[in-house]
């Protein structure tokens, strides 16, 4: 089976413990987010799993063994940690060619992942030329050169534009959907919400939850329950579900003044439908909102962010 299993893999710098008895298994035919804010931990974690620092403790096995006990490992996991490692002077197809030399791949895919990826008429540019979106792009060619099970990509969207952002995420979903496993490692929380099956977060070097992206969206406790309520009498609406046990606070301002947006938490959709028409009233819009991938993030990973600025309040700052 393509797995990538982390067993309680440990590293620590001096005194401090980068990565600190993690845990966690990538399963095939899914994308995995592996998320975390600015020093979690994770850049380490995918270099440990591809032999690249050695961990004090704990093991990451590729396929059920380390990644250096792979005979070909470009054949068993591709990877993309830095887009700008290929060496400058050289062309995209003599980079990718020199890859397959490496793993005894069959220089014939070199030509197939050039197409794949959208580089075959820049094939023999040199790669120091290249912007970083299509650097990032070269990077995926190289990690699908020895058609692996298994995918580990490192922030792999970092200089794409929005359509080539769309283009990745549809490549990894089709990779995904081929049986292989991808774990994705991004800050672009928004897109891991539509790339994502499971996502893997961390703070401090710890796992602080596994789990998919639906069970990801009901951690953010300040959004359960909420629901989203317009109407063309808003003062009466507040008054109604306040006296009906309701907290009523005050939407966004939308483009119709004469409907206000209510955010009501404390009784749910179907309460407040039943309430509303005892009462006569009308209503434009009546929808539950659900917490964002951004929403549990931020609420899961709060006491784990290393490094915190301030925001003095408005008037402070025009002093």
């Amino acid at each position: 089976m393509s797995t990538i299993e982390i067993d309680d893999l440990t590293k620590a710098y001096g005194k401090k413990r980068v990565v600190d008895g993690l845990s966690f298994t990538v399963r095939p035919g899914s994308v995995t987010g592996f998320l975390g804010p600015n020093g979690a931990g994770k850049s380490t974690t995918l270099r440990m799993a591809l032999g690249l620092t050695r961990p004090d403790r704990g093991t990451a096995r590729i396929q059920g063994r380390s990644y250096h006990e792979h005979a070909e490992p470009l054949r068993v996991v591709g990877a993309l940690l830095d887009a700008r490692w290929a060496h400058p002077k050289r062309s995209a197809r003599a980079h990718l060619t020199w890859l397959a030399h490496s793993n005894r791949i069959d220089t014939g895919r070199v030509d197939e992942v050039l197409a794949r990826v959208g580089l075959t008429e820049v094939a023999e540019q040199r790669v120091g030329g290249f912007s970083l979106g299509m650097s990032q792009r070269l990077g995926l060619a190289g990690a699908l050169l020895g058609d692996p099970g298994i995918l580990i990509l490192d922030e792999p969207a970092n200089g794409l534009d929005p359509e080539g952002i769309a283009w990745m995420r549809g490549l990894l979903r089709q990779l995904a959907a081929e049986g292989r496993s991808v774990l994705v490692s991004s800050h672009l929380l928004a897109e891991m919400a539509q790339l994502a099956d499971e996502v893997v977060v961390i703070g401090r070097g710890r796992l602080i939850k596994q789990c998919s992206i639906a069970e990801l969206t009901t951690v953010d406790a300040s959004a359960a329950g909420e629901v989203l309520v317009r109407g063309p009498e808003p003062g009466r609406l507040r008054e109604l579900l306040t006296h009906a046990g309701a907290t009523v606070t005050d939407g966004v301002p939308g483009p119709d003044p004469s409907a206000p947006p209510l955010l009501v938490t404390g009784l749910s959709c179907e309460d407040i439908g039943r309430a509303v028409a005892g009462a006569g009233l009308v209503l434009f819009e009546l929808t539950p909102r659900r917490g964002t991938v951004e929403d549990a993030y931020l609420q899961l990973t709060g006491s784990s962010v290393e490094y915190r600025g301030s925001v003095r309040p408005a008037e402070e700052r025009a002093v």
